[in-house]
């Protein structure tokens, strides 16, 4: 008896649940609440037939619970119940997959009036291209993924020069128009996902998969990674931002294309060096760096991780934090290197320079170190902390201990890498996590000193 209870008790309990749950599902914001039709319906029917199986187990148990006085009729084939069972669950199946098959249809049916824009990803982050003035959506692929070219855009495909580059964790969608969503992955397995849109699709190396929408809903939604693609995948977001096609067009007219971001002519070392001068005053004269005051060594230091710290200090996504005290005193000498191609010749300069390993200053447990660095750090920094360009993780092995320990204990307390526009550094600041205390910081930083 005690048996029939607790099955009728599950049955109760979960159906009550389902109803009264606080979790559910998010409100809409595209065309597709049919894919929530055919969700409502799957619940509709599986609950049905778990509260009918469930129900009729305890009816029997208690029909035909154990009676001395009674004995057992053995029934090896009842045809009609067979035939009931198969037309039953015929329907029930049916009931759940047509609705799934009309949804797919549509599903696949892009309409012709939808605008592309390209979803690009790689451990651990998005990236976006959009059409240029010309409408048509360039051609790209993974075997033209260089530093310069991170998003593999064929540069002698005349239809890519005014491609859209965007480089950012914000993808922007202009409200109730039709959207192709192109996607490409430059690494592993990924799956692009917003909630409030209700589709989702894997991205695969070597393909280009797709999917379509219409944003009904103006605001901000969160974009996740729901395929298993490493170590960072958790951190691995951005954000979609649905907006009138007035702020649409206005957010699009500042961005930057494809042409415009292989323009920068290549570093002039020469020209870098009388620039230099200026940064040799705390960083040495041969990028040695100086503790005294409180500058690292950059020389040997690879030149696009120098470059992207220099726009981050002028854009202010370093060096603006009130803890940031060190940051602060280099953002304005990062404002002096006026545009791209300055900045572009100070580390062609800076390239030259001897690369000579930074004094050993931190102690720390090494068989501690090693077990945090190989199982954590190396899966983006490289075994042998020599950084990793494809995933933006600079060199480590070589370069100033001190330094290094304060960058984690900055990324750790949110002095670096909580800035909106710093998502590389806001992927570190998750994965710093792994490092429990400072004792912890000193260990793994005085193994990647045996890193030579």
């Amino acid at each position: 008896m005690a048996f029939v209870v607790a099955l009728v008790f599950l049955v109760i309990f979960s159906v009550g649940f389902h109803f009264w749950s606080p979790w559910w599902l998010t409100d809409i914001a595209s065309n597709w609440g049919s894919i929530d039709n055919t969700i409502l319906i799957t619940f509709w029917v599986t609950g049905f037939v778990f509260v009918v199986l469930n129900g009729f187990m305890a009816y029997c148990i208690y029909k035909y619970r154990y009676d001395k006085n009674r004995k057992a009729v053995y029934e090896p084939e009842n045809h009609k119940l067979e035939i009931w069972l198969t037309v039953f669950t015929a329907i029930g199946v049916a009931a759940m997959l047509a609705p799934g098959l009309v949804v797919w249809a549509d599903f696949v049916t892009v309409p012709e009036d939808a605008h592309e824009v390209e979803v690009v990803g790689q451990q651990w982050k998005w990236s976006y291209r959009y059409p240029g003035a010309d409408g048509v959506m360039g051609t790209a692929g993974n075997e033209y993924v260089s530093a310069s070219n991170p998003l593999g855009v064929n540069p002698d495909d005349p239809f890519a020069q005014d491609d859209i580059v965007v480089e950012a964790k914000e993808m922007h969608l202009p409200l109730n128009e039709p959207v192709h969503i192109l996607m490409r992955s430059k690494d592993v397995l990924h799956d692009y996902a917003v909630a409030q849109f209700r589709v989702k699709m894997d991205m695969v190396p070597g393909t280009v998969t797709y999917i379509w929408l219409e944003p009904t809903v103006a605001g901000r939604y969160d974009i996740l990674c729901e395929e298993f693609c490493g170590l960072g995948h958790f951190v691995m977001r951005g954000t979609v931002v649905v907006e009138e096609r007035e702020d649409y067009d206005a957010w699009l007219a500042t961005q930057t294309t494809f042409a415009q971001t292989q323009a920068v002519a290549a570093g002039n070392a020469q020209a870098g060096q009388g620039t230099y001068a200026v940064c040799a005053a705390c960083h040495g004269q041969n990028g040695e760096g100086n503790v005294a005051l409180n500058s690292p060594k950059i020389a040997g230091q690879e030149d696009w991780y120098i470059r992207q710290q220099i726009e981050y200090y002028k854009l202010g996504a370093r060096g603006t934090h009130p803890d940031d005290i060190y940051g602060a005193q280099m953002a304005p000498m990062a404002a002096i290197l006026v545009n791209d191609q300055a900045i572009n010749n100070v580390t062609a300069y800076i390239d030259t320079l001897p690369d000579v390993n930074a004094p050993e200053t931190v102690i720390g447990n090494l068989a501690v170190g090693a077990d945090l660095y190989q199982g954590k750090c190396s899966v983006c920094h490289g075994k042998e902390g020599q950084g990793r360009w494809g995933v933006h993780a600079p060199r480590l092995a070589g370069m100033t201990d001190w330094y290094l320990v304060r960058q984690l204990q900055n990324f750790k307390q949110g002095v670096r890498g909580t800035h909106p526009e710093d998502q590389l550094g806001y992927q570190m600041t998750h994965m710093v996590s792994a490092l429990a205390d400072d004792e912890a910081i000193n260990d793994v930083v005085a193994y990647i000193n045996t890193l030579q």
